[in-house]
């Protein structure tokens, strides 16, 4: 504004400078008459108006506050807008009511851990009474500024180093609360404050370093010991699974092997049994007439062998006699009549009294799908017995 006031004064000075050989051309052309000299005083009055105008009229901007002191003391407040004010008497400050911006200058601050630091901020800040902001600080932008410089020195001065760097979020929010209540006395709003750096110095960096190296050196180790373990815990019990499933097929192979043993036992058993029988049933109806030719069929085929010395196992004369009493030589008593089957099985009993009770087919397949489900039972059971730990499922937690 007061470059444009300059401004006008010169563009107005330019003008009656510019007038006076004008006027005195109009002198000389009037012959003394005058009016040269009153169009330049016309001139001169013009600008005067112009310079009392601007003098006069004060535009205060949408984003502006005026504070006008009348002769040293508080008047009122402008308005954004045009405002008349008594030239001379009137002195008007403006405002910024806009959102400012501070970088509050680097400085070392020493933490709670005498760790020298370098520390940097930004402060957001506005004002929220013009009145105050003019009349009760000097410079309210200086005052702002060494204001933070304090704070962040006693904040930061009461933290650890470490808690520093990692807690930067709670440390601006510490910041902003105390700047806001130091300034509101001066009518100053603190919006926001933000840590721009940490900048610890050289020894404590390389401090720093070191401690990474370190633990990330403790922590690579760890793993690997970790990593060393679960492959021995795994390929142990790699081992003991295929051990296990090992004895289990053996086992298996042994029970199938040893049941098809033992029912082939029984069918070959059950064969001779119903051989024995068929012929216990056929030669119960057989007479003495029959085993008698039976008996003479057998020596005819021992007399047939390549043998020299023969061994009958009965008496021979028993046999003549048997041969005489068939064909009809002489015999005491006459022949018996033809047994029966169903006399055998009374005098002797039934061939199942006799022999015991022999399995089916059907029954012996029975059998076999019973134990072969005992043994797949069997199996399941020792599978889930054997199941990884279930620490080797889960992953440790680092």
């Amino acid at each position: 504004m007061k470059i444009e006031k300059l401004y006008v004064l010169a563009c107005t000075a330019l003008i009656a400078l510019l007038a006076l050989p004008v006027a005195a051309a109009a002198e000389h052309d009037d012959g003394g008459g005058g009016l040269g000299w009153l169009f330049f005083g016309f001139v001169i009055l013009l600008a005067l108006t112009v310079v009392v105008l601007f003098a006069v009229i004060r535009q205060v901007n949408a984003y502006e506050i005026g504070v006008r002191l009348r002769l040293g003391k508080y008047h009122d407040m402008l308005n954004p807008g045009w405002n008349f004010v008594i030239p001379f008497l009137d002195q008007v400050t403006m405002v910024d009511l806009r959102t400012q911006v501070l970088d509050v200058p680097r400085q070392e601050v020493i933490t709670k851990d005498n760790a020298p630091t370098m520390v940097d901020a930004v402060i957001y800040f506005r004002v929220a009474d013009g009145k105050r902001a003019i009349l009760e600080v000097t410079s309210y932008r200086q005052a702002i500024i060494t204001m933070a410089q304090t704070t962040l020195r006693a904040v930061i001065g009461d933290m650890e180093l470490d808690h520093v760097l990692a807690n930067r979020d709670k440390i601006n929010l510490g910041l902003r609360d105390r700047l806001d209540i130091e300034t509101d006395k001066w009518g100053v709003k603190v919006e926001n404050v933000e840590i721009r750096e940490v900048d610890p110095s050289p020894n404590v960096k390389q401090a720093m370093e070191d401690q990474t190296a370190a633990e990330r050196n403790r922590r690579a180790s760890i793993l690997r010991a970790d990593g060393d373990k679960r492959s021995a815990i795994l390929n142990a019990e790699g081992d003991k699974q295929s051990r296990i499933l090992e004895a289990e097929g053996l086992r298996q192979a042994q029970i199938l092997e040893a049941q098809g043993q033992r029912t082939a036992h029984i069918l070959q058993q059950q064969g001779e049994a119903q051989g024995l029988r068929i012929i216990s049933m056929g030669a119960a109806a057989l007479d003495s007439k029959a085993l008698t030719v039976l008996s003479l069929d057998t020596l005819k085929r021992l007399g047939e062998g390549a043998a020299t010395k023969l061994v009958f196992p009965f008496e021979l004369t028993k046999l003549m006699e048997g041969a005489a009493e068939y064909v009809g030589a002489a015999r005491a008593t006459p022949d018996k009549e033809i047994s029966q089957v169903a006399d055998v099985e009374k005098a002797l009993g039934s061939a199942d009294d006799i022999l015991g009770p022999i399995p089916t087919a059907e029954e012996m397949a029975k059998e076999m799908q019973e134990i072969k489900a005992e043994v797949t039972a069997a199996a399941m059971l020792t599978t889930a017995s054997t199941e990884a730990p279930k620490e080797l499922k889960k992953q440790p937690e680092e």
